[in-house]
């Protein structure tokens, strides 16, 4: 076969290694989190992983609320207005994880997902991941389950589809969204970002919508990131066939395909700027509150949600 699924032990958990033999391409995956510390890229001067990545499973367990790397955002995303939410005749705050006044990124970032199904063949590797969160957060007391797919095909190309469902007896909110943090080489004044949007979404001085929005085309065709700073949102083009994200320097070119369920890109340098965060968001942050793509999941009812990264070395 063309492609192997690897799975080892770390930690208390395991790591899934889907690798491209043919090619030496590779995707690590921890049930940590369910996420994604390793993209590696084969090059002529041995490989390249394009994602900041965690030392070790245990460096994320200890470390992931420092930076979020690569956390599965559910089921809010980014910033929730001092997690405190309406829903129905109820109010509901949020217990977990605080970045000041305001609960940030979710409550399944550390959830330790289980194997549920892995595949090998000629064509792709793949890992099915599931966790069901039994509402344990006072704040959001709706158990549900999640499925996370990973699957590498030709091409360096890894796509990840995420499905959650519910048996509540009543309507739930939701959101979905993915953290990664992505790393070609040297710093990020050296690289150019396009996206298809021309629309920002306005923030306040703490990182929440407001409900407004604005023109922003600088990344409609493509710019140098130079001394930019960015924390901000996007609503990507509804007129796009296939909305893309171009992230480029000399060595490499990394594409972000979302899926139509993901119309919103958060974008985010940090200040030790060797890395972005580009981030498929299923709504806008706090959308528990301002209602901007929040979701109501049905009794039954199954929501997927789909993006794909792939990466060509120069």
């Amino acid at each position: 076969m063309n492609f192997e699924t690897i799975v080892t032990e770390e930690s208390g958990y395991q790591v899934i290694i889907l690798k491209d033999i043919s090619s030496g391409c590779e995707a690590e995956i921890y049930t940590f989190g369910g996420l994604l510390n390793a993209f590696i890229i084969p090059g002529n001067q041995g490989g390249k992983n394009v994602i900041h990545a965690f030392e070790s499973v245990n460096d994320a367990i200890t470390n992931i609320t420092n930076g979020f790397k690569s956390t599965k955002l559910s089921p809010f995303v980014c910033r929730m207005f001092k997690g405190h939410y309406t829903f129905g005749a109820n109010d509901y705050t949020i217990k977990k994880h605080f970045l000041g006044a305001h609960a940030i990124h979710g409550l399944i970032y550390d959830a330790p997902f289980q194997i549920k199904a892995k595949d090998a063949t000629n064509d792709h590797a793949s890992v099915t991941l599931e966790f069901l969160y039994e509402g344990t957060d006072a704040g959001y007391p709706f158990p549900y389950k999640i499925s996370i797919q990973w699957t590498l095909e030709p091409g360096n190309k890894l796509g990840v589809t995420t499905t959650i469902s519910h048996n509540n007896p009543h309507t739930i909110p939701m959101a979905d969204g993915w953290h990664p943090y992505f790393s070609l080489g040297g710093k990020v004044d050296e690289w150019t970002l396009q996206f298809d949007s021309d629309t920002q979404l306005e923030y306040d001085a703490d990182l929440l919508p407001t409900g407004k929005k604005f023109s922003d085309t600088r990344f409609s065709n493509g710019c140098s990131l130079a001394g930019i700073e960015l924390d901000n949102s996007f609503a990507l083009s509804v007129n796009a066939v296939q909305p893309r994200c171009v992230l480029q320097n000399e060595l490499f070119k990394l594409t972000i395909e979302p899926g139509k369920n993901y119309p919103i890109l958060q974008i985010y340098i940090p200040p030790h700027r060797t890395s972005i965060a580009i981030e498929n968001l299923s709504g806008a942050p706090d959308n528990f509150n301002n209602g901007m793509g929040l979701l109501l999941l049905q009794p039954g009812e199954e929501k997927t949600f789909s993006t794909s990264y792939s990466v060509e070395a120069f």
